[in-house]
């Protein structure tokens, strides 16, 4: 189970019948891995991959009410209920968006209209990663920042089946041949990497 210990940091305590060690770690914190995305009052960013939300309060925070937070999910049910909470925390700059980022203009965000893309704990579930790529590099403008956090191991249970984890490795490349520049990696947990490339 999940146990939160302070605002930054999650400890996930799980018990296995057999050797029942304990296992804990630091896990994918926003207001932590936020500060790695450097973002501005005023800018654009979008979350492909909003799921229920968990960046976007972070965002809109970071952006500010001239800003502008694109969520985007391609489950619309999920995505409705994105502009439900958006609406009941008074977070007017945050846009849901459902649409398809593995087809090129199904995100449905305009040619170069983003300052900042973050991909949190979804890189690994894109089925073609070189599209939504793509989509990705279409939608940001030219010095704008892809930000991909992902798991760098199946741990316990959680995060993708041990033969679907994208290493950093792989993430890198595949960004570099989709046309994006390795900017830095950043520590984004002791489960997940972080990596920050830009469109040149």
């Amino acid at each position: 189970m999940f146990t939160v210990i302070g605002p930054c940091v999650k400890i996930l305590t799980m018990t296995d019948t057999n050797t029942s060690p304990l296992m804990t770690g630091r896990f994918v914190e926003p207001g932590v891995v936020s500060t790695h995305f450097h973002l501005n009052a005023g800018d654009t960013v979008a979350d492909f991959g909003a799921g229920s939300g968990y960046f976007m309060e972070v965002l809109a925070v970071l952006v500010g009410k001239e800003g502008v937070v694109y969520a985007c999910e391609i489950q619309k049910e999920l995505s409705i209920k994105l502009g439900e909470t958006a609406r009941s925390k008074g977070l007017s700059q945050v846009r849901p968006m459902w649409g398809d980022v593995e087809d090129v203009g199904g995100s449905k965000i305009p040619d170069g209209e983003l300052d900042a893309a973050i991909v949190v704990n979804t890189f690994f579930q894109f089925e073609d990663k070189a599209t939504a790529l793509k989509e990705i590099l279409r939608t940001l403008r030219n010095g704008g920042k892809l930000f991909i956090v992902d798991w760098s191991e199946s741990f316990g249970g959680l995060g993708p089946q041990p033969g679907h984890v994208v290493s950093e490795a792989d993430a890198k490349a595949l960004a570099e041949q989709e046309g994006f520049v390795f900017d830095t990696s950043f520590d984004a947990g002791d489960h997940h990497y972080g990596l920050a490339l830009r469109k040149p």
